[in-house]
Order: C-alpha cells, then sequence, then structure tokens
C-alpha cells in the first residue's frame, strides 16, 4: 500500500491546506461588495478598482511560476507562511486606504504576491504530495471544494459590515479572519518533512529550465493552458462585476452577499464532482465542457432581465462550475509531468489564467465606463468562452506521444 494513499499524517496537512485555501479564495472573491462604498468614498471610478483587482490578478499569475520553483528550493513552509502574512498586511493596507494608490498597493500588490504563495496552486500541489495516485484526483476535488466553502463566510460578513459600518470595517474584519491562515500555512508545510517521488516517465529527474522546455513543447499543455485564460477571465469578471451589475438593475445590495455565497455552496458540489469524474474520464476534455456550459449560462442569464430568483439560479450554476476546473488542471499536469515541478509548471497554466482575469477585472471596469453597460464585455467573454471550450475538447481527443523517458 502507498503510504502517501492514508498516513494519519496527512491528514493535519490536508486540512491546513485546505483552511488556507478557503480563506485566501474567499475572502479574494467577496473584494467586490466593497466596490461601491469604497469607489465613493475615495472618489475613485469602478474603472479604477477594476484595475487595482486587475493588478492583483496580474502580480499572482506573474508571480505564481516563480513561487513554484522557489518551493523546490526553500520547501513549503516558508513560501505559504510568507504569502499568509502579506496576505494579512494587504487587507490591512486595503482598509486605510487613503486613495487609488494605496488601494492598488494593499488590494493588488500584495494580495497579488500573496494567492502565488499561499493559495489554489500551492494548497492543490501539496494535496497532490501527500495522497496516492489512485486517490489524488478524489483528494484535489475535496481541498478544491474548501477553497468555496470561504465565500460562504466572508461575503455575507463583508457584506454586513460594509452596510452597518462602512467598507473600511469590513476590510478590517477581512484581516483579522486572514490571520488564521498563517497557523493554517504553517501546519499544511508538514508537507515539506514527506518523501519527494521520482517517477519514471516524467520530468521529475529534469532541471526547472529542461522542465519548462519540456511542458512548452507539449501541444495538450499549451492548449490547456490557453483555455484557461478565458477561465480567469469570465470569472474574475464575475466577482468583480456582478455586485456592480445587481445595484444597477436596483437590486438589494444583500442580494450580492447572497448570490457569492451561492456561488461558494454550489462550489463544493462541483469541486468534488469534478475532482471525482477527474479520476474516471478524460480530464481535458470535462474541462472544455465546464467553458462551453459556464459561457452558455452567462449568455441566458445577462440576455434577459435579471431577477432576485433568476440571479440565485445562475449564481448556483455557476458556483457548480466555478473552481472544478482546478483538480482537473493540476491532475492533468501531474499526469504529464509528474510531481516535482508541479507548483512551477502549474504556475505556468495559472499565469495564463490570470492574464484573463487581469482583462476580466480591468476591461469590465473600461468597458463599463466608455460604453455605460457590460453588454460588449459580456459578448465577448461568451464568446471566447465558447471558443476555447471547444478547441480544449477537439484537442482532448487526439492521441497523445509518449512523455519521453527521464534519464
Amino acid at each position: 500500500m502507498d503510504r502517501r494513499s492514508g498516513l494519519p499524517g496527512a491528514l493535519p496537512i490536508l486540512i491546513g491546506a485546505s483552511v488556507m485555501l478557503t480563506l485566501a479564495m474567499g475572502i479574494r472573491q467577496s473584494l467586490g461588495i466593497f466596490m461601491q462604498p469604497l469607489t465613493a468614498d475615495l472618489a475613485i471610478s469602478v474603472a479604477d478598482f477594476g484595475f487595482a483587482i486587475a493588478i492583483q490578478n496580474l502580480i499572482w499569475g506573474l508571480c505564481q511560476p516563480f513561487a513554484g520553483a522557489l518551493v523546490t528550493s526553500w520547501g513549503y513552509r516558508p513560501v505559504m507562511v510568507a504569502g499568509a502574512v502579506l496576505y494579512v498586511a494587504g487587507l490591512a493596507l486595503m482598509a486605510s486606504a487613503g486613495g487609488l494608490l494605496t488601494v492598488m498597493l494593499g488590494a493588488g500588490l500584495l494580495i497579488g504576491t500573496a494567492m502565488a504563495l499561499a493559495s489554489a496552486s500551492m494548497a492543490l500541489a501539496v494535496t497532490a504530495r501527500v495522497v496516492s495516485a489512485a486517490k489524488r484526483s478524489t483528494y484535489l476535488g475535496i481541498v478544491s471544494a474548501a477553497g468555496s466553502v470561504g465565500a460562504l463566510i466572508a461575503a455575507p460578513v463583508g457584506q454586513v459590515l460594509a452596510t452597518q459600518e462602512g467598507w473600511r470595517v469590513g476590510a478590517a474584519g477581512f484581516a483579522v479572519m486572514a490571520l488564521v491562515m498563517i497557523p493554517a500555512a504553517w501546519v499544511a508545510g508538514r508537507v515539506d518533512r514527506s518523501p519527494e517521488p521520482v517517477s519514471s516517465g516524467s520530468a521529475d529527474a529534469l532541471n526547472a529550465m529542461a522542465a519548462l522546455r519540456l511542458a512548452s513543447g507539449r501541444l495538450p499543455f499549451v492548449v490547456m493552458s490557453l483555455a484557461y485564460f478565458v477561465c480567469g477571465m469570465q470569472l474574475v469578471f464575475l466577482t468583480t462585476h456582478l455586485p456592480s451589475y445587481l445595484v444597477l438593475c436596483g437590486m438589494d445590495p444583500m442580494l450580492t452577499a447572497t448570490a457569492l455565497g451561492t456561488i461558494g455552496g454550489f462550489n463544493v458540489l462541483g469541486s468534488l464532482f469534478f475532482g471525482w469524474a477527474g479520476g474516471r474520464w478524460n480530464k481535458e476534455m470535462l474541462l472544455g465542457l465546464i467553458y462551453i456550459v459556464r459561457s452558455a449560462a452567462i449568455a441566458v442569464y445577462f440576455v434577459q432581465p435579471s431577477t432576485p430568483e433568476s440571479t440565485v439560479v445562475f449564481a448556483a450554476v455557476m458556483g457548480f462550475l466555478w473552481l472544478g476546473v482546478a483538480p482537473l488542471v493540476t491532475g492533468s499536469v501531474v499526469e504529464m509531468f509528474g510531481l516535482r515541478w508541479l507548483p512551477m509548471l502549474q504556475g505556468v497554466t495559472f499565469f495564463s489564467h490570470q492574464i484573463g482575469s487581469f482583462l476580466g477585472a480591468f476591461g469590465g471596469g473600461w468597458v463599463f465606463d466608455v460604453l455605460g453597460s457590460y453588454d460588449l464585455a459580456l459578448q465577448l467573454g461568451v464568446g471566447l468562452g465558447l471558443f476555447a471550450g471547444t478547441v480544449q475538447i477537439l484537442f482532448a481527443l487526439l492521441p497523445r506521444p509518449e512523455l519521453p523517458q527521464a534519464a
């Protein structure tokens, strides 16, 4: 029996990674709650706030491959704990912001760097390291599901604090919640004590540059990474601009928290399902199906007048399809290249995701400021999503060349 499949010592590591991920993702996905009061208080535009969130996503993507490479030299614990500390600092700076510059430094630069060091890629890499290959996809789905629970807590708490006490108190409340990430990252860092498996026929025996060259020459990896761009664009557009859209539609501000909480709740189910499904069917084909169905759901929701009921249904559908991509992408990278360079190579795919996130956050705000509506941004998001999903499925059907045996 694989020692990593059922070690009691693996459970604290998985719990620590899950807690770190749920707080990092839950708080970050709920920052859009503060858009309207923050922009009014600081006299900045929606596009300015969108640009700060776009910077966050761009920094996250730029830093992710380097953070993954640092893990190989320093270990997971120092990297993840540093990320947790930066996350708290970023929220504290945002809560005390006096203008656009401090918003960009706190919500943009610091939180973006923190997400690279202590968020999804690291939590899933830790998970893949401590469980057996047979159970890997299922456990990746379980930990990804944990990344959704945070939104169920953070969104309502942030909305209530912002409504009753002001957005600064809401942001400070998020900073207090983020303090829990520090011990969670420390516990998850126990993964550094586990043996690093090396498998033949993977990139495990290569150095960093050789692994990058190998990955860049693998067409399935390149296609999956490029399709991931659309995923980031769609999801960050929604987390950043859906609160503003609902206000424009005359909805109760608490509907935003309800929608984000619904996304988080159904994200748990979706992550569990796609983690299970990824262990049984073609992971890349499942990715393509997610992109297509997600794009269709966006089109159906935004072409008709929004109501509280349709918003909750839309949030449930999107939530089910939200983080289900994470275990599928992580599992695909492991199958292609092995475990040693997983954080780095997963970071490469995630860089593409974050370029899309940058455009989703900033581009959505820019289109709204220029045209007075989100229509063009939505049309582009749906069209690109359908195209990316179709291409992903077509390449998933192609036969795969064998990976050269590692020396």
